[in-house]
């Protein structure tokens, strides 16, 4: 097996940019190669080391951009790669050297295998950067029409059906839009159980082959897409998101249950606040009650 080339500098070629020592993160374009940042192709340019999810995706990325591989060796690393090729990277980063890592599309960490090369390079205290760009998730919330100022990335949701609601349960309630990734053979089939799970009501958006050729966004609730995607072909990479789950109307008697418990470590200020943002009832309506509580235990 040939070895990666750890000492080639591609800062030692004329004209490159000097990359300071560490890891560096690297986001790449989830479909249109334009889409990658300026930085981006600094870092992989200059970087000492490269390494990639799919090193044959990284060379073509850098070959349409011309950026000049040289001598250098594309490392490949990816969830079956073992301890080895993150000893080597430690090595070589405490030697002063800098390395670049891609995922094959978006950005690093997110449904990727580079979150356990952080985490070693962490653990030795070396330091690690990001040339920030593309995400799928970011990408689909972005044209949803959805809430944005709370959202939940959920990846990818188990392949079992049984295991799948499960799953899905935990997110039902939640009071942010939810964030899925999918594979097109199993997004029908995630569709209905988020009906079966959320309600049929709930507005929902399907995003296909976001930034390509064939780019389709899809709105409706989820008893509607759920129907459009249960018998249909569909091919290319999928993102599933789900609007919020409509709070449930809290009671009096809930209201003041919270309120005493609250009062027992906050003050009347303090405890209003926290209730009326918890149970999503009007702040004033929280004081007044968290007030006469309290005067009511003195």
């Amino acid at each position: 097996m040939r070895q990666p080339n750890w000492t080639a500098s591609a800062a030692d070629q004329p004209g490159v940019r000097a990359i300071p020592p560490g890891l560096h993160f690297v986001s790449t374009p989830i479909g249109a190669a334009r889409d990658i940042t300026l930085r981006a192709l600094d870092v992989l340019a200059g970087a000492d080391l490269l390494l990639a999810e799919d090193t044959r995706t990284l060379k073509h990325l850098m070959e349409i951009h011309g950026v000049p591989l040289g001598s250098r060796h594309v490392m490949s690393y990816h969830e079956h790669s073992g301890e080895a090729v993150a000893a080597r990277l430690i090595a070589a980063l405490r030697e002063g050297k800098s390395a670049a890592y891609a995922s094959e599309a978006g950005t690093p960490l997110i449904s990727d295998p580079g979150f356990v090369l952080a985490r070693s390079v962490v653990a030795e205290g070396l330091p690690i950067f990001a040339a920030p760009g593309p995400c799928a998730a970011i990408c689909a919330l972005t044209v949803s029409g959805l809430p944005s100022d709370r959202f939940l990335f959920a990846g990818f949701a188990p392949t079992t059906g049984s295991a799948r609601l499960r799953y899905l349960e935990e997110f039902a309630a939640v009071q942010a839009t939810l964030i899925f990734y999918e594979s097109p053979k199993r997004v029908g089939a995630l569709l209905a159980d988020l009906v079966t799970v959320c309600g049929g009501a709930r507005h929902a958006v399907v995003c296909r082959e976001l930034t390509k050729r064939f780019e389709e966004v899809a709105r409706g609730t989820l008893a509607d897409l759920a129907g459009d995607f249960s018998d249909r072909a569909v091919r290319g990479e999928i993102v599933v998101l789900v609007d919020r789950a409509v709070p449930e109307e809290a009671s009096a008697e809930h209201i003041e249950a919270a309120l005493v418990a609250a009062l027992q470590t906050m003050s009347v200020k303090d405890a209003a606040s926290v209730v009326s943002q918890t149970l999503g009832i009007p702040r004033k309506m929280a004081y007044r009650i968290a007030l006469e509580r309290s005067k009511g235990g003195d």
